[in-house]
């Protein structure tokens, strides 16, 4: 059997547990604390984070970092993006040297603007007899898509991308991972397909807000084909392929991500669109809301590359600048006309 490690018990770190355990690997997952290790070893599930899934018996969890690393030929990283560094920094000298390094992560890293593979190539390159980052470059794989962890949980039908710049370890992947229900498919464009998915949550954050303030749908569709369009700006502008922000990926997970209510980044946003301040927005959200920080790290990538993000910009107006919703929204509103392919 395929042995895999997965660091990071929340919804989608014990979701995609659940689906590498159904496609027959032997599956370690790590998780911060005991009584999580204990409901899943004991009771196959995990209730604080995904309750009613039935996990396989192929899935064992530990809070041992080592024990999951151990003979580890996939390492999944599913860990808040914001907390990766100082995480992969402790379980780095563990891994096996050969292991694939998957990020289920969906952001942009605050102060370097770097996405998830790069801080992963950067760490894993500086470990103690790691590799150089160009060498680590060739195993690091991105698994990415409108997968909502709860209807995973429930075995729904549900497409990914599996994105590695050397096609064969995305296609290793993409074996060890493919089940009745989950079909993921193989792409070597790792840059856009890491950046669709951090800033569609910026964007359904934007939807959120609308869908707060009672917006309809021609709003709310504007936001998703305009953010579709800052997306594809930066992508295009740090070397992506166009077609990628037209898959899964880029609308595929746009989609998903602003119109379901199973979304944290759309439910974060409507309630700052209803009037609750970010401090009450925040303590009323169980999980990390990537798009509430990654915002301003995708703003500043943006920035680094003299590109325009105006919804982006808007909403890290509202949430991390006090902007009122609906200034915000007369200002974006009010911006000079321009062809649309620009």
């Amino acid at each position: 059997m395929t042995r895999c490690a997965v660091y990071g018990a929340g919804s989608w770190g014990t979701g995609f547990a659940m689906i590498l355990g159904d496609a027959g690997c032997e599956v370690t997952l790590w998780a911060r604390r005991a009584e999580v290790v204990q409901a899943i070893n004991t009771g196959r599930t995990n209730p604080d984070y995904l309750p009613g899934a039935q996990l396989p018996d192929s899935v064992t969890a530990t809070t041992d970092p080592a024990e999951a690393a151990r003979d580890a030929e996939f390492t999944v990283l599913a860990v808040p993006s914001q907390t990766l560094r100082d995480n992969l920094a402790r379980w780095a000298p563990l891994l096996p040297s050969d292991t694939v390094l998957v990020s289920l992560m969906k952001g942009v890293e605050l102060g370097t603007a770097k996405r998830m593979s790069e801080v992963i190539e950067e760490v894993v390159g500086k470990a103690p007899g790691g590799a150089a980052p160009d060498d680590v470059r060739g195993r690091v794989a991105v698994l990415t898509g409108p997968n909502l962890a709860k209807e995973i949980a429930d075995r729904q039908p549900a497409a990914a991308v599996v994105a590695c710049v050397e096609e064969p370890v995305a296609q290793r992947l993409q074996t060890a991972c493919h089940t009745p229900y989950f079909r993921p498919y193989t792409n070597t464009d790792v840059v856009g397909c890491e950046l669709g998915g951090a800033v569609k949550n910026v964007i359904a954050l934007a939807v959120g807000i609308a869908d707060g303030m009672g917006l309809g749908d021609n709003a709310k569709a504007s936001l998703i084909t305009r953010g579709l369009a800052e997306t594809t700006r930066l992508g295009l502008s740090m070397g992506a392929d166009a077609h990628t922000f037209a898959g899964l990926a880029g609308m595929g997970d746009l989609v998903a991500t602003c119109s379901s209510p199973l979304s944290r980044n759309h439910t974060f946003g409507t309630n700052l669109g209803r009037g609750m301040t970010l401090e009450e927005t925040i303590a009323v959200t169980k999980q990390t809301a990537e798009g509430v920080k990654s915002c301003e790290s995708v703003l500043d990538l943006a920035r680094r590359h003299g590109v325009d993000m105006p919804i982006t910009e808007t909403v890290v107006g509202i949430v991390h600048e006090g902007k009122a919703p609906l200034v915000a929204l007369k200002e974006l509103m009010g911006r000079s006309a321009k062809a649309e392919r620009r």
